[in-house]
């Protein structure tokens, strides 16, 4: 979608990629899905778990509840109700374990480990890399004469995956990782 405003400022088209219409409100599902379509059902039937401060939960427990599969989010402490809700909307079951990452990830290896459950990382795996490289694909079959794409930094997975795509596809466009001044990852 381009946005007027910011192309007036920049002076030159800019355009934005609108991933909170995804129906758990962030690109997040985009990995989630292919990480779930890639594994062969019959390690699906004890179930998956994953560890996330809440969007990659929310997107777990979407994909989970759209393929029947039962889903565990491993959650700090900390996170905020309405993402602790969004998981539940999604039918997944919320364990919560600590305030930090290694915590979440620790207890989601553990309870798989000792349930059988599938571990679904937030970002640092292929087929999540993946599917969200599937934003960059759509950007450059959008747009096609895409020059500079701006990619939100946080665990890596959507920048490593949108370069993998518009790379392939569009060798010359510059492809530049932000975030923000207040919360760099």
């Amino acid at each position: 979608m381009e946005s007027e405003a910011l192309s007036d400022v920049a002076g030159v088209p800019i355009f934005l990629k609108l991933e909170s219409e995804q129906p758990t409100g962030a690109f997040k599902l985009r990995g989630a899905w292919n990480y779930l379509g890639c594994i062969p059902e019959q390690r699906l039937q004890t179930g998956i778990i994953t560890y996330s401060s809440g969007n990659h939960g929310q997107a777990v427990a979407f994909a989970a509840g759209k393929k029947g599969v039962t889903a565990v989010i491993v959650m700090p402490e900390t996170a905020p109700r309405w993402k602790v809700a969004g998981v539940r909307r999604w039918g997944g079951e919320v364990v919560f374990a600590g305030v930090t990452s290694a915590a979440r990830e620790a207890k989601a290896r553990e309870m798989a480990a000792e349930l059988g459950l599938e571990v679904i990382p937030p970002y640092n795996h292929a087929d999540i890399i993946a599917g969200q490289g599937t934003v960059g694909l759509e950007i450059v079959h959008q747009l096609g004469e895409v020059q500079h794409v701006v990619v939100p930094v946080g665990g890596g997975g959507l920048i490593a995956g949108v370069t993998v795509a518009v790379s392939a596809l569009k060798r010359a466009a510059d492809i530049v990782g932000v975030e923000p001044d207040g919360a760099p990852s």
